[in-house]
């Protein structure tokens, strides 16, 4: 037998297209991460100004627009009215900074949530006191929303998101290569889902109370995080399935491609979302790491204010990840059980 043909018996079509499909997600992940992840800047990051009343009336809007025109666009500068108004503003996640002006003297001070993000916290002050040593004055740093001791840099929130969504991509990809890429019937596509749902809900937990008690390293409501960490699970556990019922075992690939390779450098763990590039930027808030990683945040360190946008991005995700895995399994079945291939299935032996 020929070399030629011992290959094209050892390395089918389908199995070489597999290959392909998984350097190609290798190729991926380099680029987006590098991609987001190597040089990351402030850009237009919401920042309010407060000037006091007493000042000269002029002197808010030129500071505005000083802060507006430096280099780069490094802020979205806007006037506020108050110190209680920024620091409002700040905790509930309307502006990242703001300065505070003091004309009777030459300090005024920045205020800044390291608990958003300690990376940005640092550019703000570093972009701040370069400001302000340019008008011959200095700054000190006020932290109203800090980071736990524990959590360091600000991450554990974004870890912590990144494990829920791990167990769900898991979890759904266990199911499928078990049984099955497609449920052969709605009954046992619900009895996935339920599946599904309930190792969310033990997931969920396990993470809210890791990150509390055991560990020390998130404030805030382990109830609240409990229920967020289900919707994360669930979501991607759904989207998997739904993929997976699509294009068979290639639903996997797709689902790192979503979750890991897009999600996961956008999600604004390391860098919050003003410092990465555009397109990083834009879809961050719209995949689960990234509606997750805001939503923890706000839990453990913003009383929980706007967090509904983020829980509506995965409430979305769950509901079609649902719905596409329930429809599929009412599709006609192929006419061989046990054909591999894109959206066929082997022999059901369970849900």
């Amino acid at each position: 037998m020929s070399l030629a043909s011992d290959l094209k018996q050892a390395v089918t079509p389908r199995a070489a297209l597999l290959v392909i499909g998984c350097l190609a997600l290798q190729l991926l992940f380099i680029t987006s991460y590098v991609g987001a992840l190597h040089n990351p800047k402030p850009k237009d990051v919401a920042f309010g100004v407060v000037v006091p009343g007493q000042a000269p009336p002029q002197m808010s809007k030129q500071l505005v627009e000083q802060l507006n025109g430096l280099p780069g666009d490094p802020l979205d500068a806007r006037e506020v009215t108050t110190e209680a108004e920024a620091q409002k503003q700040i905790m509930d996640r309307k502006i990242d900074g703001a300065l505070l002006v003091n004309p009777a003297g030459k300090q005024d001070t920045l205020l800044v949530a390291s608990g958003g993000g300690a990376a940005l916290s640092t550019a703000l002050g570093t972009l701040s006191e370069r400001f302000e040593a340019s008008q011959q004055r200095t700054v000190k740093t006020v932290d109203v929303a800090p980071a736990s001791p524990q959590d360091f840099d600000g991450l554990s929130a974004f870890y912590l998101v990144v494990g829920w969504c791990v167990g769900g991509y898991l979890c759904a990809s266990i199911l499928a290569i078990s049984a099955g890429s497609r449920a052969a019937s709605p009954q046992r596509a619900g009895l996935r889902l339920g599946a599904m749902a309930l190792y969310s809900i033990l997931g969920g937990l396990g993470g809210a109370v890791i990150v509390g008690p055991v560990l020390g390293a998130l404030p805030g409501s382990v109830m609240a995080l409990w229920g967020l960490g289900a919707l994360v699970v669930f979501a991607v556990g759904a989207l998997t399935l739904a993929l997976q019922s699509l294009t068979g075992i290639v639903g996997i690939g797709l689902a790192v491609l979503i979750v890991v390779i897009g999600g996961n450098p956008s999600a604004g763990g390391a860098f919050p979302a003003p410092m990465l590039p555009p397109f990083w930027q834009t879809i961050g808030p719209m995949l689960p790491p990234g509606a997750g990683t805001w939503a923890a945040r706000s839990i453990a360190y913003f009383k929980g204010n706007a967090i509904s946008g983020s829980l509506q991005v995965l409430a979305i995700w769950a509901i079609i990840g649902t719905v596409v895995t329930m429809v599929m399994s009412s599709l006609r079945r192929p006419a061989v059980e046990g054909t591999e291939g894109p959206g066929a299935t082997q022999t059901p032996q369970g849900p």
